[in-house]
């Protein structure tokens, strides 16, 4: 289980993730992290290991939908974080995508909040890629130091 969390990249927790857990449970959670492979996320609700749900992204458009198999879930406070594996490998490289919109994202928040300016979604991606971009992790180069 080590080299499966090490692969996985730190995220701010204030990205929203809609988790459908049967045709009767839908809830929104947050986001902790997501990586190629899957994604962790806290949640309200315990989730039986094998479980699969459905989840959606929403921050990012089109908003990043896929299955998932419940991989770990472990106890937070009174809550839960979730781990789960995307089913449909052909969402590897989306995921990717995704998980640099969710840091963008989140320098968006991070500059209104700490200078007062509203971004644009594209002078936020700009300016994050000239900040951040050379330091990003790569999902490969992770996975093969942690192996």
């Amino acid at each position: 289980m080590s080299l499966q969390i090490r692969k996985y990249i730190r995220h701010p927790s204030d990205i929203p993730i809609e988790v459908e857990i049967d045709e009767q449970h839908e809830e929104q959670d947050m986001l902790n992290n997501i990586s190629s492979g899957g994604l962790s996320f806290h949640s309200q609700v315990e989730l039986e290991t094998g479980k699969i749900i459905s989840l959606r992204i929403p921050a990012v458009q089109p908003p990043f939908e896929t299955k998932a198999r419940v991989m770990w879930c472990q106890v937070n406070g009174d809550a839960f974080d979730i781990g789960v594996e995307l089913l449909d490998k052909e969402q590897a490289y989306r995921a990717r995508m995704v998980e640099q919109v969710c840091h963008i994202e989140h320098y968006k928040r991070e500059i209104l909040q700490r200078e007062g300016r509203a971004l644009s979604g594209e002078e936020a991606a700009r300016e994050w890629i000239d900040l951040y971009a050379d330091n990003f992790p790569n999902a490969e180069k992770e996975a093969n130091k942690a192996g």
